[in-house]
């Protein structure tokens, strides 16, 4: 699939198949996310990537908008240090992670991550270092169904040219 198909195509995921996902396509998936863009090419990204059934059923009782994590065979949570574009960083290393799921016919969800009271505590059971920052969990699955598109805001709604 090409990288337009993958992305026209993307829908988040809720219910996943238990099928496993083979480690090779988790890696590729993961080095996507490493190739992302980065300010001053900082890279400051760590992947933890939890298949561990009790460990995703934890994150799921803490990520509260994530209940679906524990049915997912893989959840990848997304760290940045942090330094002082880590969330710019953060984010385009998530969303690349989703366009290469897609492009392995994977579902998945992002989850928020920083703003949510329970990063430090997703953090805390990750064994993640002092000064890093959660950036998204990412729920992994072969989907039980495939979603409808949700309606976008056409390309002449969104557009403007030299000007707002």
């Amino acid at each position: 699939m090409d990288a337009m198909d993958a992305i026209r195509s993307r829908r988040s995921v809720r219910a996943f198949k238990t099928n496993p996902i083979p480690q090779k396509i988790i890696e590729s998936i993961i080095d996507a996310g490493r190739l992302a863009p980065t300010a001053r090419n900082v890279q400051p990204w760590k992947f933890v990537v939890v298949r561990d059934v009790k460990s995703r059923a934890q994150l799921a009782k803490l990520a509260t908008t994530g209940p679906f994590i524990a049915e997912a065979p893989v959840c990848v949570a997304v760290f940045c240090e942090d330094t002082k574009y880590w969330m710019e960083d953060g984010c385009a290393a998530t969303e690349n992670i989703i366009i290469a799921a897609r492009a392995h016919d994977l579902g998945h969800c992002w989850v928020a991550g920083d703003k949510k009271p329970y990063a430090g505590e997703v953090s805390q059971l990750l064994g993640v270092p002092v000064g890093h920052r959660l950036v998204s969990l990412i729920a992994l699955g072969y989907p039980k169904e495939d979603p409808s598109p949700v309606p976008k805001k056409s390309l002449e709604e969104v557009l403007h040219w030299e000007r707002f």
